[in-house]
């Protein structure tokens, strides 16, 4: 008995365990649909940077997602010199609040760092993924706007099939917009100006 499994197969099998774990009522051809490619009149800015811990892993999603028709700003950094995480948290965060980008991706060690630095700019709902359950969940129930990674924790088709289902799930609406105003609201009661 063969023990190798294409991606395709884990792809399939990890979905249906998706839509049994967390009742999702969205069909395959919804999700076929929704992980194409955009056409040019519906391209789409998404910022990435990394620290120096995921330089490498920067360069393949990028590509990735130049490859797929979306639009760069790459905040950097470009080398393996030592940076800080929350440096480039916050220079992805804030091209997202601005709305300068559609959505955001930053690299760390673990993604953690990054992840709770960008969810301190107002606007911002970062979720750190780390399989495909969890990119559809920040996406489908969160509405999260920027993704972290954990470059030394997930390989390179972990990591671009994280980004593409990340960036290509919709959110779902319904009590889950209640919820993401509930969020917001705590945002805002913290907020200076309270807005």
């Amino acid at each position: 008995m063969s023990n190798n499994i294409s991606e395709q197969e884990i792809h399939d099998i990890v979905q249906r365990v998706v839509h049994q774990s967390f009742g999702s009522k969205t069909d395959t051809t919804k999700i076929e649909q929704q992980n194409s490619t955009p056409n040019s009149s519906t391209k789409r800015v998404v910022a990435i940077g990394t620290d120096h811990g995921g330089v490498d892993l920067k360069e393949i999603l990028k590509k990735e997602l130049l490859d797929r028709q979306y639009e760069v700003i790459d905040v950097g950094t470009h080398t393996k010199d030592s940076v800080d995480y929350p440096d480039i948290a916050f220079a992805v965060a804030e091209k997202v609040a601005s709305g300068e980008a559609w959505r955001g991706v930053i690299i760390d060690g673990a993604g953690i760092g990054s992840c709770m630095a960008a969810n301190k700019v107002p606007g911002i709902r970062a979720a750190l993924c780390y399989d495909y359950a969890t990119a559809v969940n920040s996406r489908e129930h969160n509405n999260a706007n920027v993704l972290t990674l954990g470059a030394g924790l997930i390989g390179m088709n972990l990591a671009k099939q994280i980004l593409i289902t990340w960036l290509t799930t919709e959110f779902g609406g319904d009590r889950h917009a209640r919820r993401i105003d509930k969020i917001t609201a705590i945002e805002k009661r913290f907020s200076k100006d309270g807005k």
